[in-house]
């Protein structure tokens, strides 16, 4: 005589991972219990576009300190052109190295100030930084032009006369040097976020909620005496 088989839409009653009744499933929390993901996200933009904004003001600031520190490319003239008066000169050499130590210098503080206005990083403040970084290396570098010796080299010619030096317009001859700014701040953002930052707590996983308890099993159960 054979034992009366399991209906095939009914679960079997010893399946260990079925939930029991009353059983609830908590590892996954209901919608409305979420953190509002949306609020914190329009914060982190917030505070984002406002370090942008402040970090491409800053160029300002770079194209000033680039035309008072960078050395000077000395020109004089004669009655009929302009001429480099030291040919060998590395003073345009060093304008490049001054707006590369200055865009670095700038990079670290936009990097530590960003990270103290908002620990809690995210990709909203990096592209800010990145982005704020380069239109303040741009302003600069434009900037160091009009703060600068003019850059109508004929007319300061012949405003000096003939054969007395005068200073040419500050150019930047390497162009890559307007990435430096953008590099530092955002490297040094991420390293101190990295170490500092603020963390999301780890959720709690937990797998007997999630799976059930199985049949028979846990403290309150007894074990039935064997039959004899």
């Amino acid at each position: 005589m054979t034992a009366p088989l399991t209906p095939p839409h009914q679960p079997s009653p010893h399946d260990p991972w079925q939930t029991p009744e009353g059983a609830t499933d908590t590892a996954y929390p209901p919608a409305g219990d979420a953190p509002d993901r949306s609020a914190e996200l329009a914060t982190d933009i917030r505070k984002a576009l406002v370090v942008l904004v402040v970090t491409a003001v800053l160029g300002l600031l770079l194209g000033a300190l680039w035309a008072w520190l960078a050395p000077k490319v000395p020109l004089i003239s004669t009655d009929k052109a302009v001429f480099l008066k030291d040919t060998e000169g590395e003073e345009a050499a060093g304008a490049d190295g001054v707006f590369v130590l200055l865009s670095l210098g700038l990079g670290l503080l936009t990097g530590l100030g960003a990270f103290l206005f908002h620990r809690r990083g995210g990709i909203p403040m990096v592209v800010a930084i990145a982005l704020g970084a380069l239109m303040g290396a741009w302003l600069g570098w434009m900037a160091g032009g009009w703060f600068g010796p003019t850059a109508d080299v004929v007319a300061q010619a012949k405003a000096v006369g003939v054969g007395v030096v005068f200073d040419a317009p500050l150019k930047l001859g390497a162009k890559g040097a307007l990435l430096a700014w953008a590099f530092v701040g955002v490297l040094v953002h991420l390293g101190l976020t990295a170490v500092w930052g603020v963390r999301d707590p780890e959720p709690e996983f937990e797998w007997g909620a999630y799976y059930g308890v199985p049949a028979g099993a846990g403290p309150a159960h007894e074990a039935s005496p064997p039959s004899a």
